[in-house]
């Protein structure tokens, strides 16, 4: 099928780092921590609910460069706090840092991961275009041992811009010497990654582990990463 694509180019969080579960980890720990239960917080699981649901809307209003890496930081956990009805006066100063410092030490990958990019590595060259921060993005990248997969790792605040922005995904082509015709992109966000990469004129394969319904313009999906074993 996809035989005449030689460049595939990944999306990092969310599509081979498993965002979500590595969050999960680390707020646990820092539930326990900072004693968030002490400030009425009783719920660790709604804890996490909360804040996962702030913070992958405020990560989509950063993709399109509604709001800035700063704000996005600052807002995710205070308005979770607040929200379940902590004072701003005790709202933790240091969770976002102790957050920021914990969650990119985490090593949880998607099921199937380290296998499919090992396969694809020996057909394609890979890379990474990521909208995460960099800081965060290399610690992760180095320490799940992703870094020997990839050529290179094309992250959004060394250009200047975050996918769907055209320009990252012409930036990502020239550093890997490649043309459109012979690339494709994987990624879960369809604003960021899919719409992104087809807007630009490259194909692009939508990642739906929690198998949301599916725009009727977008042509390829898989649901787990092992389906690329047959795609390519």
């Amino acid at each position: 099928m996809q035989k005449q694509k030689k460049h595939i180019f990944f999306d990092l969080d969310h599509t081979i780092w498993d965002f979500d579960r590595n969050a999960e980890e680390t707020l646990k720990e820092l539930y326990h921590t900072y004693k968030l239960h002490d400030l009425g917080l009783s719920s660790c699981s709604d804890f996490i609910t909360t804040y996962t649901e702030n913070n992958h809307q405020l990560w989509a209003d950063y993709h399109l460069g509604k709001i800035t890496k700063d704000f996005l930081r600052a807002e995710r956990f205070s308005k979770t706090f607040i929200q379940l009805g902590v004072h701003p006066d005790v709202v933790p100063d240091q969770f976002e840092d102790d957050y920021v410092s914990i969650s990119p030490t985490k090593t949880n990958l998607f099921d199937g991961a380290e296998n499919v990019l090992a396969y694809l590595q020996q057909k394609y060259t890979l890379h990474i275009i990521s909208n995460g921060f960099k800081e965060t993005t290399l610690t992760k990248m180095d320490l799940s041992n992703l870094n020997p997969y990839f050529t290179n790792v094309i992250i959004s605040e060394d250009v200047g811009v975050n996918k769907p922005n055209p320009v990252i995904f012409e930036y990502a082509l020239e550093k890997a010497k490649a043309d459109k015709t012979e690339s494709i992109m994987i990624g879960d966000s369809l604003e960021a990654d899919i719409y992104g990469a087809l807007n630009f004129g490259m194909e692009a394969i939508f990642f739906n582990p929690t198998k949301k319904e599916k725009p009727k313009d977008v042509e390829k999906e898989i649901t787990h990463l092992k389906e690329l074993f047959t795609l390519f």
